[in-house]
């Protein structure tokens, strides 16, 4: 088993153990590795591996990545904060959007899908501790940004992203993250069908899937040291 395949498996068996702890199936819970700062060639790596899912959080290092992975069947995902100039180049490349925040970034990427592709996936980023420095939509707001989503062409709204604040405490943790299942049950409830909750990282992944999280994003943990500058 090569170095790649030791880590894959190093993380599945962390979210199953997590998963088990939690009364949940480990096939409940993705893992999203997130390449960001990581070369292509490395990217490569590990899709041979067995891994699929690749987020980037930097538009324009993604764009350098993709010609050279063309030809592997990679499931990109776009995690960072939306440029309003850039959303074109994501609703043609891009499988998933997981940080919308606001009916612009919404009507816009909408309008520039691809019709000969499917719909884009898109998950609504919700700030839930409203810290000033992070992007995502106040918790009020999500309802009528799915409500938006649900009429819009081109895109398919699954569910919800966060990035709660960094604590090393695991009741402040869960909180977060409880606070974010309770608005995507919410959402649910209202008819929304959605099935994505995307929270929890490598330091706190054990606490988000005990809340409920869907898919995990861990990046150095699995895939190792990043490049010092960003590029493909």
């Amino acid at each position: 088993m090569n170095i790649e395949s030791q880590r894959i498996e190093a993380l599945r068996s962390r979210i199953a153990t997590a998963c088990r702890a939690a009364g949940r199936e480990p096939a409940s819970v993705r893992l999203l590795a997130v390449s960001k700062r990581q070369s292509a060639a490395r990217v490569r790596a590990f899709y041979l591996a067995g891994q699929r899912a690749f987020g980037e959080n930097v538009l324009q290092e993604a764009r350098a990545k993709q010609p050279q992975l063309a030809n592997l069947d990679i499931e990109w995902h776009f995690i960072g904060h939306i440029q309003s100039n850039k959303t074109a180049e994501l609703a043609g490349h891009f499988q998933w959007v997981q940080s919308v925040d606001r009916e612009r970034v919404l009507r816009r990427l909408a309008d520039q899908r691809p019709a000969d592709l499917p719909p884009l996936r898109i998950l609504l980023q919700v700030n839930i501790d409203r810290e000033p420095q992070k992007s995502g939509a106040m918790p009020e707001q999500l309802a009528a940004l799915a409500e938006l989503a649900a009429r819009l062409p081109g895109i398919d709204c699954r569910g919800l992203m966060a990035i709660p604040r960094l604590t090393g405490e695991p009741d402040l943790a869960r909180d977060s993250f409880r606070r974010v299942r309770e608005r995507y049950l919410e959402l649910r409830a209202a008819g929304h069908d959605f099935d994505t909750l995307s929270m929890g990282m490598s330091a706190d992944l054990e606490w988000a899937i005990a809340e409920g999280s869907t898919m995990v994003r861990v990046g150095t943990d699995l895939m190792g040291p990043r490049n010092t500058a960003p590029g493909p």
